[in-house]
């Protein structure tokens, strides 16, 4: 098992493949660790440095009191990356993760060479929509906010075939730390990341499921529109394509890596 020590607080890592190899890290969203990505890894094309961590508060990295904020989200992958000796990867971000990659690709332009953006956006909805979630999970926990949470994750079709999967994400969900579940709210909920993505002169592209109800395709395209970069729309997704669609997922990130080698 590795870890990184930023900021006093321990990040669990997955380094995985050649060192020498093509370094694509994946970040992932909010409520999920880096099992996320599970299905999608193997259907990746051979040599690649898969690099994958749990941001603060979830999985096995530490849970500090809320409330984060995107600058600090970023500086933790950024240490990653450092703690690795990693330049110049590819940043694939879901969600809150696709925040982290863009945030990372303006701060830290020497660790990014592309961005690949699923279900994500420079903003993510209104800051008192966050405000209230954070109160809410502070009071009750996250439990009595999960039906509504998967019902965002996954398409009607997910609930209906997969019972016993939805039951895994629910557990997944439900076991994030309180700390870390607000902590990250709070970062989104104080992200404006629309001037900076505007700014950034790099290879990108977007992707966003059909089904999404957490981050429409209207959303994601506007994203990609800032960047001028391609954006996919995978049909009968909801929020975590690399779940639902990860066979869709992974042959758009290796076009990409294709494209931009």
């Amino acid at each position: 098992m590795k870890t990184v020590i930023h900021d006093n607080i321990v990040l669990h890592i997955r380094d995985e493949g050649p060192q020498g190899g093509v370094p694509v890290v994946f970040a992932n969203s909010l409520g999920t660790d880096l099992r996320v990505w599970d299905a999608v890894l193997p259907l990746l094309p051979d040599g690649l440095r898969l690099i994958r961590y749990d941001k603060r508060g979830h999985g096995l990295s530490d849970a500090p009191p809320a409330p984060y904020t995107m600058d600090t989200l970023v500086a933790d992958l950024a240490a990653v990356l450092d703690e690795l000796q990693v330049t110049k990867a590819v940043i694939v971000g879901l969600s809150i993760g696709g925040m982290i990659a863009q945030g990372l690709a303006h701060a830290r332009p020497d660790l990014v060479r592309g961005i690949v953006l699923m279900d994500t956006a420079a903003r993510i909805g209104p800051e008192q929509m966050w405000t209230d979630r954070i109160k809410a999970v502070q009071d009750n926990g996250i439990a009595p906010l999960a039906d509504g949470v998967l019902a965002r994750w996954f398409a009607p079709a997910f609930h209906r075939d997969h019972a016993d999967q939805l039951a895994v994400w629910r557990n997944m969900l439900c076991r994030t730390t309180r700390d870390g579940y607000a902590g990250c709210c709070a970062a989104i909920a104080g992200a404006d990341l629309t001037e900076a993505t505007r700014a950034l002169d790099l290879p990108a592209i977007a992707m966003a499921g059909s089904e999404d109800g957490a981050t429409p395709p209207e959303l994601v395209r506007a994203t990609a529109d800032l960047m001028g970069a391609p954006f996919h729309l995978i049909d009968g997704a909801g929020h975590l394509p690399c779940v639902e669609n990860p066979a869709r997922v992974a042959a758009l990130i290796a076009t990409f890596l294709k494209e931009t080698a």
